[in-house]
């Protein structure tokens, strides 16, 4: 076959409304091809009135065009950036599961505790994507200096598979995708921005590392140490609070846990965990150094557990006695 441009159009057909805020939506979505081919999707679209929004939808189409190349596996995946009518959609990966603050939500009605293993799990798999990401070259090699800057409880998902996904990067900063408007504008939820976002400073991988650690201390705790009804406030505390360890809301989280959590909230952006593979490897560390530690089966079979019903599939073998008591307490 000669090399040629292929004409086919894309056919979605919706098929419900996942979400909706006040700029766009996201569907589920049906993608159809030849021979009765589908595959399910998620279309995030730009809502009608906002297609005026100049500066809104420049980011949506940079927050496609990075993405689409960012190819990994805790990475929400972007195939398409289409328009229809007088409108933009991305055709991204459809995620059978729930974000992390429906997961916590999901505790505090059963009044119990999130496992201190299965976070510490979730954790170290947004590092993994943040590593990546962070690392991230042109077709040039050349590095993108790609922040996130938005790394929150929402913007974090569990697969019912175990599989850990960070989403939307909408506001994240990379050279040549989007306006560098540091210095002028904050952006981000302000109970998760770092210390340097919420002075106009300019942010680099750090930033996601100090976000990510408010992550894990709202997981572990129940409490986001930042959190207050008056934004202003919430930036205050971000910049000045010091934080108490985990462990003083909950004896049982090791000392080697306080320790890495309390080394991405420091202050000072020089003595935190400098790269995302660093805390990663502290992370890992903890998990598999001396044990069998949590895997994507034992993050599935503990939401499968968490919804009433067991979560194996088909084609994973009979777990043994012990990883099956790894699990049970896991949820005790």
């Amino acid at each position: 076959m000669e090399i040629e441009i292929i004409e086919e159009p894309y056919r979605y057909k919706l098929t419900r409304e996942i979400a909706r805020g006040g700029m766009g939506a996201v569907y589920e979505a049906q993608l159809s091809g030849a021979e009765g081919f589908q595959k399910r999707v998620a279309l995030k679209v730009i809502l009608e009135q906002m297609m005026n929004d100049e500066q809104f939808v420049e980011m949506f189409i940079a927050e496609a065009k990075l993405v689409a190349n960012l190819i990994h596996q805790n990475i929400a995946q972007v195939y398409q950036l289409g328009r229809y009518k007088d409108s933009f959609y991305i055709a991204m990966e459809y995620i059978d599961g729930v974000n992390l603050e429906e997961f916590f939500i999901q505790h505090e009605e059963k009044k119990i505790k999130i496992a201190v293993e299965i976070v510490t799990f979730i954790v170290s798999r947004v590092c993994r994507g943040l590593s990546y990401a962070h690392n991230k070259k042109d077709d040039q090699g050349v590095g993108l200096n790609l922040v996130h800057r938005d790394v929150s409880l929402k913007n974090i998902m569990i697969a019912i598979e175990g599989e850990v996904k960070v989403t939307d990067f909408g506001i994240a900063k990379a050279n040549n995708y989007f306006k560098d408007m540091e210095g002028e504008v904050i952006m981000g939820k302000a109970e998760y921005m770092s210390p340097e976002q919420a002075q106009y400073k300019k942010t680099d991988g750090r930033s996601d590392l100090f976000s990510l650690g408010i992550v894990f201390y709202e997981l572990l705790t129940g409490v986001n140490p930042f959190y207050d009804d008056d934004i202003q406030n919430s930036l205050k505390k971000v910049v000045s609070e010091e934080v108490k360890p985990p462990s003083s809301f909950r004896s049982e989280i090791p000392k080697e846990i306080d320790e890495i959590v309390m080394k991405a909230l420091v202050k000072d952006q020089d003595h935190r965990y400098q790269t995302a593979s660093e805390m990663l490897y502290a992370l890992e560390y903890y998990m598999y150094h001396d044990r069998f530690g949590p895997t994507c089966e034992t993050l599935a079979d503990y939401l499968g557990r968490l919804n009433g019903k067991e979560n194996y599939h088909e084609n994973h073998s009979e777990p043994s006695q012990s990883s099956s008591t790894i699990r049970r307490k896991l949820l005790e």
